[in-house]
């Protein structure tokens, strides 16, 4: 018996009877973090992280939770279960089981750089290490975040010098939060879509500190946005919601917009690079550290990773999963007018498209398939 297997609810643990980031209703599920291809509503009881159970409760509903701190220990018939800073979002851990002397590392998502709100990435080591590949090709580096950081204030600061509107389009749920250290400096209000709000007030009710943001409300006059900055889930483009910046830019921070012709094809003014997972060197970095002697790969470029590893000398295989289709869940818990004829539908994902078929030929040694195989396996970045 396999001390951790993949059935079709999620990843099971037979000794300790429970299950991580399921994604059928099951009696117990221990959960990395709150984005909902990880989290499910439906399951008895949730074990998760301290910081991870006031989004769990907002986004499932009343469930029974039982909150521990990075480190704590916690028994699960004889299995010993603790979770471990994953570095993805707030709240966002790995998953440390050990039983008899075998240790695995399940990682949920993860990044490697600090970005000062979620938690360092903590390396465990492990016999068995089960890793995303949401961005597990060789094209996708990611600059610092504070090089980024400085890109995007320099494009808010070329949109206020012309009167406009700076709406970046940031995941409600990781992003949209690491933003508002960037964009505090270069402007004295940000305003922030429903869906963002909802994030912004639960982690502040839990005790996490964030600067302060305004909700935009249907009532709000047009001028009070003027030179002014909103940060907007993808849901929000193109839909009627948006023009009341008129005139106005759009920034869209995703890992995806390292791909040339992502930006135009979001008809986007400008694209960012800002990812909450972690980039190519960041992922084997991360399997590196944990000395693990065999890899499930899942969600994202799994064949790529694999077939690289076996390479590298370490055992590894593809691992099938329902993660990496997170949506946006905006809809229904906005309020009335926000969202208006012509946004997209709740539910549709929050993604910005993928990798794109106009990867530069011959980067970093892609092989035409892989390429053709972008525009199929885009994980969709949370």
């Amino acid at each position: 018996m396999s001390l951790i297997e993949f059935t079709n609810k999620g990843l099971y643990c037979p000794q300790g009877q429970f299950y991580i980031d399921p994604w059928r209703p099951v009696g117990k599920a221990v959960i990395t973090h709150a984005h909902s291809d990880h989290a499910r509503a439906g399951s008895d009881a949730y074990l998760c992280h301290r910081l991870a159970t006031p989004l769990l409760q907002w986004r499932l509903g009343p469930h029974s939770y039982q909150s521990v701190e990075w480190g704590e220990p916690v028994f699960l018939n004889g299995v010993r279960v603790s979770l471990h800073p994953a570095g993805h979002i707030i709240g966002s851990s790995q998953v440390r089981v050990e039983y008899q002397g075998e240790v695995w590392v399940v990682s949920g998502d993860y990044k490697t750089e600090d970005d000062g709100l979620s938690g360092a990435f903590e390396p465990v080591r492990c016999q068995v290490f089960v890793t995303e590949s949401t961005f597990g090709l060789p094209i996708y580096r990611w600059k610092s975040q504070a090089e980024i950081f400085t890109s995007i204030q320099d494009w808010v600061g070329k949109n206020q010098a012309k009167g406009h509107t700076s709406v970046l389009i940031a995941y409600s749920l990781g992003k949209a939060q690491r933003l508002l250290s960037c964009l505090q400096p270069v402007t004295p209000v940000i305003y922030v879509h429903g869906a963002v709000w909802n994030i912004h007030q639960a982690l502040v009710e839990a005790g996490v500190s964030l600067p302060a943001v305004v909700r935009v409300l249907p009532e709000m006059s047009r001028d009070l946005f003027k030179g002014r900055v909103v940060i907007a889930p993808a849901s929000a483009e193109g839909s009627g919601w948006m023009r009341r910046f008129h005139p106005y830019s759009i920034g869209v921070c995703s890992g995806w917009m390292q791909v040339r012709g992502n930006v135009r094809r979001r008809n986007a003014d400008a694209g960012f690079a800002l990812s909450d997972h972690a980039d190519w060197t960041g992922l084997l970095d991360a399997i590196r550290s944990t000395g693990a002697e065999k890899v499930y790969v899942t969600h994202g470029f799994q064949a790529t990773m694999a077939r690289y590893l076996n390479e590298w000398g370490i055992e590894a295989a593809e691992v099938k999963t329902e993660y990496g289709e997170d949506e946006e869940e905006a809809g229904g818990k906005l309020a009335d007018g926000e969202v208006e004829a012509g946004a997209p539908a709740a539910g549709e994902r929050e993604d910005a498209g993928g990798a794109g078929s106009d990867v530069e030929t011959g980067a970093n040694g892609i092989e035409e398939g892989e390429r053709g195989k972008a525009d199929k396996e885009k994980g969709g970045e949370l």
